[in-house]
């Protein structure tokens, strides 16, 4: 593999960190459905179908359905608000994190 090319992939792996790190956060600090003491990855397991949806552009009615399928309270207010932050976050594996 060339240098540029190695470089490429090195820094599409950070990038790919980075965008797992801010869908783990707004996980941890605004969805946790657990809600008490819980490590910052105790929902590492709802990353990737999070990530797959956010590729595709999905709405904020399918993300928060999402977390509905894997939450106990079920507020729809609460869990759209989740959705919507997760719909903020810039998915691309080409740019770095949104400020």
């Amino acid at each position: 593999m060339a240098k540029t090319d190695r470089l490429t992939v090195d820094a599409r792996n950070r990038r790919a960190r980075e965008i797992q790190d801010e869908i783990r956060q707004v996980l941890w600090a605004d969805w946790n459905p657990i809600g008490f003491g819980v490590p910052r990855d105790e929902y590492d397991s709802c990353i990737g179908g999070l990530y797959k949806l956010l590729a595709r552009s999905a709405s904020v009615e399918e993300l928060a359905g999402h977390l509905a399928a894997n939450d106990f309270d079920k507020d729809s207010k609460h869990l759209e608000s989740v959705a919507t932050k997760l719909s903020k976050i810039d998915v691309s594996l080409d740019s770095g994190p949104r400020t």
